[in-house]
């Protein structure tokens, strides 16, 4: 009988090759994650051009009362999109609508006009006071 202790080899993992794919999985994951988000921050870069038209801009302002203003003028609410497609149609480029409404005005409101505004086929800009302006200054 042969009762000589066998020598047990040990388990060895070999991991030479674990480093680069930890580097491979590292390099996918960082251009995944710039790739999955690419418009986080939208900006709206200057252009120049040499034959630049004015920005068109009309203000469409909302009171307290829920009255409906195109600059200083009154207009019912059934005749605003009437009175906005010739303020804003003819060879101006990007033309906007600014919309000054009152802080109790419902938001359904403000939707409205955006609603004509893009069948306007122009943008928005909501107008809102500046966070400084209601604080007190000591």
């Amino acid at each position: 009988m042969d009762l000589r202790k066998r020598r047990r080899e040990e388990a060895k993992v070999e991991s030479s090759a674990l480093n680069d794919i930890l580097f491979i999985f590292l390099l996918f994951f960082l251009i995944v994650s710039t790739l999955a988000n690419p418009n986080v921050i939208k900006l709206s870069l200057p252009r120049a051009e040499s034959n630049t038209k004015a920005k068109q801009t009309v203000v469409v302002s909302i009171d307290a009362q829920q009255r409906y203003y195109v600059g200083t003028t009154q207009v019912p609410f059934d005749k605003l999109a009437q009175v906005l497609a010739p303020k804003l149609a003819g060879e101006q480029v990007d033309a906007t609508i600014v919309i000054n409404a009152d802080k109790t005005v419902p938001i359904d409101d403000v939707v409205k006009v955006m609603e004509i505004a893009r069948q306007l086929h122009a943008k928005v800009v909501l107008a809102t006071a500046h966070p400084d302006a209601g604080a007190a200054h000591p």
